[in-house]
């Protein structure tokens, strides 16, 4: 049990209290906040069975004994394993859906959300789709929240890891979706064969090896499956590149998400024609192609991904 400050009374002073304590601590935000206040919010209202959408005017209650144990207990446990706040609370939230996670799987925070809330406006016609891949799903939560925005569509969450299938089969069974969408297990491509999608959409590994060596503690919490993209970051990209038009219906996007490493990608491939996708709530390095532009430079990207 964590020892009790003094002279803290009200939900507003212990969320004043723990990111004071965050701030102190050097924690890392990341992981669904960016910053100690929101985090301090976040948990604290978790740790009372509060909804994380309380009216303000709540923040000025008075707590019981018990109620500022589970919060300093919380608020110690953030501090001492450096866990990001969705492992202790084993929930985040992507495109306003709640998710079940774990350590088996990323934490929801892709700017894709955005795109599946606008039903991939305006780079295709949502009336027109009938099937969607999410590759690398991790949690499902792409892929859940594309099912629950274009509500017709058919969905297929694809992963190597058979523990983030189980954590994605968790979300797809809360979100009462089994019968548009299932998980598969495969290799990127390699178990997909005669399926063809209108989307496919990707957030892989894609973290290169300097710049994963130098993450905080935060991240090191999660899976490194999840985020070792090879030396250069790009290992699965290419592949993706690569394969994907075999994939796609006539008329079919890919979407992927290569964060930081979109600068050693149009660095190998400065004339290619990346579509780099804006974002009015933030976020970068997100790149669509269509079908006829993976077919026209399939080469380049088959002799990229053939190299060591």
């Amino acid at each position: 049990m964590s020892e009790q400050p003094d002279g803290l009374y009200s939900i507003q002073d212990y969320v004043r209290w723990a990111a004071s304590r965050f701030n102190a601590a050097g924690l890392f935000f990341g992981h669904g906040t960016d910053n100690a206040l929101d985090e301090a919010l976040h948990l604290v209202l978790y740790a009372l069975h509060l909804p994380p959408d309380l009216p303000p005017s709540y923040r000025d209650c008075r707590l019981t004994p018990r109620e500022r144990v589970a919060i300093t207990d919380l608020v110690g446990r953030r501090i001492r394993e450096r866990k990001p706040a969705a492992y202790l609370t084993q929930r985040a939230w992507f495109a306003g859906l709640e998710f079940y996670v774990n350590e088996d799987v990323l934490v929801p925070r892709s700017p894709l959300a955005e795109l599946i809330e606008a039903g991939f406006d305006p780079w295709m016609d949502a009336d027109a789709v009938t099937r969607v891949l999410d590759l690398c799903t991790g949690s499902g939560c792409i892929g859940i929240a594309t099912a629950v925005y274009l509500p017709d569509v058919e969905v297929d969450l694809v992963d190597i890891s058979t523990a983030a299938l189980r954590v994605a089969e968790t979300n797809l069974q809360n979100h009462g979706l089994s019968e548009r969408v299932q998980t598969l297990e495969s290799d990127l491509f390699t178990g997909l064969a005669g399926r063809r999608y209108d989307i496919i959409v990707s957030n892989p590994p894609y973290v290169g090896a300097e710049e994963l060596a130098s993450l905080p503690e935060e991240y090191r919490q999660e899976p490194a499956l999840g985020l070792a993209g090879g030396e250069s970051g790009l290992d699965l990209v290419l592949r993706i590149l690569r394969d994907a038009p075999g994939f796609l219906e006539e008329g079919g996007i890919l979407v992927v998400e290569v964060g930081n490493t979109a600068a050693e990608l149009t660095r190998r491939f400065p004339d290619l024609p990346f579509l780099w996708l804006e974002f009015e709530r933030g976020g970068e390095g997100v790149f669509l192609l269509n079908r006829d532009q993976l077919v026209e430079y399939h080469e380049v990207f088959a002799e990229a991904a053939a190299q060591p």
